[in-house]
């Protein structure tokens, strides 16, 4: 009987290591792990697939709860690290029978098929076995993703807030690790983009400085470790957040700066810049600097302008080369007026539908909060939608999303044909 309950729970792992060839957005994936020293403490994000002795049930205390509580405590007999970058993949306690059941049929019917020549079967008998193996093959592969259903994952309010745990079902027809990625994203607890506003929000509400600044390999430690903060795919987000942040003409009021290292004893950056293009590495020592600290020494360091160096900052008039001043410095000429500004914005752009709150909260954040905040500024927001469907809409979709349009005020809406 134990053989039979091995060879069982041999044929579910096999399934579910099949379906989770389709990685999905993960880096890793760390299946039915036996001990917590399997699962290595990276900055990556990694799924850990728990086995079938650890299913979820909706219960406090429950076996997949506290064995990923476990994993996440340690890794071996060393403290683990990086916590925010795991989150658990479980099986339905419940579903589980149903799962066993339909693999016992299959092992039974492939063992028929194995021993039909032996068993003397007719040609109508072996088709009939034939037969129902593939109907429980069938029926494995859609059990297994429905079994395999739970995501698990910590989460963190604030700093102070004690950790939680989130429980949330996954469904759809995609492999399993797909599910959870796409779960995970459109709920933002795995972000592959981060917008460098976001960052610098972040630097400056946990606070995540050190002082007046902090280091890029410290950030990729912190993102990696605290659930407070946003779960990233890998610290690859985080450094395209950073060197977007830096090329940026508005870092003064919106991102950072950067240098190379701080000088103790001369107390000041060595490299300090902004608004710049430059390469970070995720084990970078360099320094994000806080601007309004950055602008302090590049003014300190800028030499007064109209001074010859070492001139103690006397003002000298510059000469042109026929020996005259040239217009508007000492002759009286009236210097021209500055070019008008601006006053009208008007822009367009794609969004992903299948990201369509990341994307629209970005271009809110990045886009029409700064034209809002402006004394005066009128802004309007209009979404534009245009849906083709080759094999043609159904009614019912018709009349639902016509009521809905109905509901939301949409001002102009309407489905026609071709």
């Amino acid at each position: 009987m134990k053989r039979d309950l091995d060879a069982v729970a041999e044929e579910v792992k096999r399934r579910v290591q099949e379906d989770l060839r389709s990685r999905g957005d993960f880096p890793a994936i760390r299946p039915f792990p036996r001990a917590t020293g399997e699962i290595p403490d990276e900055p990556e994000t990694q799924l850990v697939v728990l086995g079938v002795d650890h299913p979820y049930a909706r219960e406090a205390g429950n076996l997949a709860q506290a064995e990923a509580q476990a994993i996440l405590d340690a890794r071996g007999n060393s403290p683990r690290l990086f916590k925010n970058a795991l989150v658990f993949l479980a099986a339905d306690r419940t579903r589980l029978t149903e799962l066993d059941e339909a693999a016992r049929f299959y092992l039974a019917w492939e063992s028929i098929e194995k021993d039909k020549d032996e068993l003397g079967l007719d040609g109508f008998q072996s088709r009939q076995v034939t037969n129902q193996k593939a109907t429980w093959n069938t029926a494995v592969k859609g059990r297994v993703g429905e079994t395999y259903c739970w995501l698990l994952f910590p989460t963190q309010p604030n700093p102070q807030a004690a950790l939680q745990w989130q429980a949330v079902k996954l469904s759809g027809p995609d492999p399993l690790s797909v599910r959870a990625s796409k779960k995970l994203r459109s709920d933002t607890q795995m972000a592959s983009q981060y917008a460098p506003t976001l960052l610098r929000q972040d630097l400056d509400k946990i606070p995540l400085w050190r002082g007046d600044h902090v280091s890029v390999n410290q950030l990729v430690e912190d993102y990696a470790k605290y659930p407070y903060l946003q779960r990233l795919r890998g610290p690859e987000v985080l450094v395209a957040s950073i060197q977007d942040g830096l090329s940026r003409t508005t870092w003064t009021a919106e991102t950072f700066a950067i240098a190379d290292t701080w000088d103790e004893k001369r107390q000041r950056y060595v490299g300090l810049r902004g608004n710049c293009q430059v390469r970070v590495e995720p084990d970078s020592a360099s320094l994000l600097v806080k601007p309004d600290t950055a602008l302090r020494q590049m003014e300190a360091d800028s030499p007064t302008p109209g001074s010859v160096p070492g001139s103690a900052g006397v003002p000298t008039t510059p000469i042109t080369n026929a020996g005259q001043a040239p217009a508007g410095v000492g002759g009286g000429a009236i210097a021209p007026a500055p070019p008008a500004k601006p006053t009208r914005f008007y822009g367009s752009v794609k969004l992903n539908p299948a990201r369509l709150n990341r994307d629209a909260a970005q271009v809110s954040a990045e886009v029409v909060q700064h034209l809002a905040s402006l004394l005066g500024a009128e802004v309007e927001v209009t979404l534009e939608i245009n849906a083709h469907v080759t094999e043609g809409i159904p009614d019912n979709v018709v009349r639902t999303v016509s009521e809905n349009c109905k509901t939301l005020k949409f001002q102009n809406q309407g489905f026609e044909q071709e």
